[in-house]
């Protein structure tokens, strides 16, 4: 029975809608970089790994699907009081590596310079009482209420690049699947693309409060909804891999991975 690491975000629902009355899988829920730390350690067979992590380790791509977006994600931010130029210390969420690469590729093209950057818990006010700004992600930047200014992290990369990007998607050791498991994960996100509607209904958020601050509360059901249809896209297609090839590229080149890895798929695609 293949062991199943899966994030606890919104966004990844549907990659594992159904999965749990599923006997071929055993699921393990965790924060992104836990889920990766699993698979690394042989914990997990595949996961959902933030897309960085391929990049450490000798894995396999389920093809054809991806957490991916085509300009804003709304759940991946950079908050800032102040303006954008001004940013010396930014305080990145400890949950996600792939977020806090891309933002250094972001801010060394937007301001020619790197700033410090600090790892911590993601609580917005404590990470802005310790820095200019912070990059909070999944659930955290989605719900968030407040009046700071946001950086939306997918809506920059697509404006400076012309192409997708991708957040996440199933990898494994290339013995881990068989093609049937393979085919099961494509058709429970095929299925759980056109339940999006219950998905979207039944979702709260995982472990976050009902609002930060702000008037009105929100309408959780719609604002699932409209996130899942209007922001994400869930294929690898060609032009996600080519965003996901250049994003490897300049994370390589600013020495942020050691290599730029082969895009290698479970059944040779």
């Amino acid at each position: 029975m293949p062991r199943l690491g899966v994030v606890s975000y919104l966004n990844a629902v549907p990659l594992v809608h159904g999965l749990e009355a599923d006997p071929r899988f055993e699921i393990v829920r965790d924060v992104p970089s836990r889920v990766a730390d699993a698979l690394h350690a042989g914990e997990v067979d595949l996961g959902v790994i933030p897309s960085i992590e391929y990049a450490a380790g000798d894995y396999a791509i389920v093809p054809g699907v991806a957490v991916a977006s085509r300009g804003p994600v709304r759940s991946v931010c950079l908050f800032h009081r102040g303006p954008l130029q001004d940013v010396r210390r930014v305080a990145l969420d400890s949950s996600s590596r792939t977020s806090a690469a891309l933002l250094r590729i972001l801010l060394r093209e937007r301001l020619g310079r790197d700033p410090e950057y600090v790892v911590m818990p993601p609580s917005l006010p404590d990470m802005l009482a310790a820095a200019d700004a912070a990059l909070l992600i999944g659930d955290r930047a989605l719900y968030f209420e407040g009046e700071e200014s946001r950086l939306d992290l997918g809506q920059e990369w697509t404006a400076l690049t012309g192409l997708p990007f991708v957040w996440a998607f199933w990898a494994g050791r290339p013995e881990a699947a068989t093609p049937s498991d393979i085919a099961g994960l494509q058709s429970t996100l095929a299925a759980a693309l056109e339940a999006l509607p219950a998905i979207a209904a039944a979702y709260n958020g995982a472990g976050i409060p009902g609002r930060t601050k702000g008037e009105p509360r929100l309408d959780r059901a719609a604002l699932n909804e409209d996130y899942l249809r209007r922001n994400i896209v869930y294929r690898l297609g060609e032009a996600e891999s080519a965003g996901l090839g250049e994003f490897y590229r300049r994370a390589s080149g600013l020495g942020l991975i050691a290599r730029v890895p082969e895009l290698r798929f479970y059944g040779g695609r």
